[in-house]
């Protein structure tokens, strides 16, 4: 018996170190320890939230404009509602002038 397994580690067989997960283990351990590869990580996240921090510019940009949009659409509806209405009365007037006249004329 090994001295690791008389303290209470576990003793690898070559075949072990074939099995995946203990591949995929060491491939993780040596990237981390690596500063290349931390350096290329750190890099990726920097650009990563760089790429998030504009796309939620974007995104509040044309939530911006949208709002812009339908606000001169409304105040355009509002104008045309008013000016509508406007004509309405002046209709309204004229056709009392008329029929006052009217029934002047008839008397």
């Amino acid at each position: 018996m090994s001295e690791l397994t008389q303290t209470g580690g576990y003793d690898m067989n070559a075949k072990d170190y074939m099995k995946p997960e203990v591949g995929v283990a060491v491939a993780v351990t040596a990237a981390l320890t690596s500063p290349r590869v931390r350096g290329i990580l750190r890099r990726g996240a920097v650009y990563g939230m760089a790429g998030v921090l504009m796309a939620g510019d974007a995104i509040a940009s044309a939530a911006r404009s949208t709002t812009r949009a339908a606000q001169k659409v409304a105040a355009s509806a509002e104008n045309a509602s008013q000016a509508a209405t406007e004509q309405a009365k002046a209709d309204m007037e004229r056709n009392k002038e008329v029929k006052l006249a009217e029934a002047n004329a008839g008397e």
